[in-house]
């Protein structure tokens, strides 16, 4: 299967750049298999088309501000002119991190995506924060500008992070981050911190529509997935199987999985 089956166009001023303040009035595409039809719903129409007996499993996962902001120590810089002074401050310009997985806690070791990539390479210093309260050094590259970089010890590693970082919007928001953004881009059931994103798809979820897929006894249960780097990286290759997906977290509690077996051995329909 080709990518190129997948192009469609998509004007941007039709790509929203701001959330509802009222998650439940997305709209829902619906899929009448039976009628042969589709129609335009909102989410708050979702629990209508459960029926009793279902299983929505959710996805528990919270994001964490993993984009960092700060500058680099240049000490991995080219010789410079003394006819050229500015270059020394482009080499200790900002820059961007992106936390995609901690790969060990002792030493506390991450895999990220940098910007400018190319200007970092193995053996850079960064530091980030106002007061530099956390720092790094670049202790191997990879490709497509992912890099493994090396915090130093910090009382509180995940303290220091969420004070300092940003949200990472969806790659189609063109606008910086805000405090809102914190609360607006976590699904209200998102209790496991550990993504860099969102699972978009729960976002539209509220309070009023979890109670009303109650009364209409539709089964809940909860599985941890943290998302990664893939939902940020854009598919290179020209077939989709070719497209080497990058691994990401999980966790399926007991609980979870007795309901999901339940539901399959008793051939009642389930959602993810």
């Amino acid at each position: 299967m080709l990518i190129s089956d997948f192009n469609y166009s998509l004007p941007e001023e039709l790509i929203a750049q701001e959330p509802l303040s009222d998650r439940a009035a997305s709209r829902l595409l619906h899929l009448n298999r039976a009628a042969e039809g589709v129609s335009d719903e909102k989410f708050r129409d979702f629990p209508g088309l459960l029926r009793a007996g279902d299983l929505v499993v959710f996805n528990n996962t919270r994001v964490f501000p993993a984009r960092l902001y700060g500058r680099r120590g240049g000490v991995k810089a080219q010789p410079l002119s003394a006819k050229n002074p500015a270059a020394r401050d482009f080499l200790r310009g900002r820059i961007e991190v992106l936390l995609t997985r901690q790969v060990s806690s002792e030493p506390n070791e991450w895999e990220c995506l940098v910007r400018p990539g190319r200007k970092i390479g193995a053996g850079e210093h960064l530091f980030f924060g106002e007061h530099d309260e956390l720092q790094a050094e670049v202790v191997a590259r990879g490709s497509f500008g992912e890099r493994r970089i090396r915090f130093a010890a910090v009382p509180d590693f995940f303290a220091a992070v969420e004070s300092i970082g940003h949200i990472p919007l969806p790659p189609y928001i063109d606008r910086p981050d805000a405090p809102a953004d914190r609360e607006r881009y976590q699904t209200i059931y998102a209790r496991e911190k550990g993504s860099v994103a969102a699972p978009t798809a729960g976002l539209h979820f509220t309070p009023g529509i979890l109670a009303r897929m109650k009364e209409r006894d539709i089964e809940t249960a909860e599985v941890t997935l943290h998302v990664g780097l893939g939902t940020f990286q854009p598919v290179r290759e020209e077939r989709v199987e070719e497209h080497k997906l990058h691994r990401e977290s999980y966790s399926i509690s007991p609980g979870a999985a007795a309901a999901i077996n339940r539901a399959l051995d008793s051939g009642r329909r389930w959602w993810r």
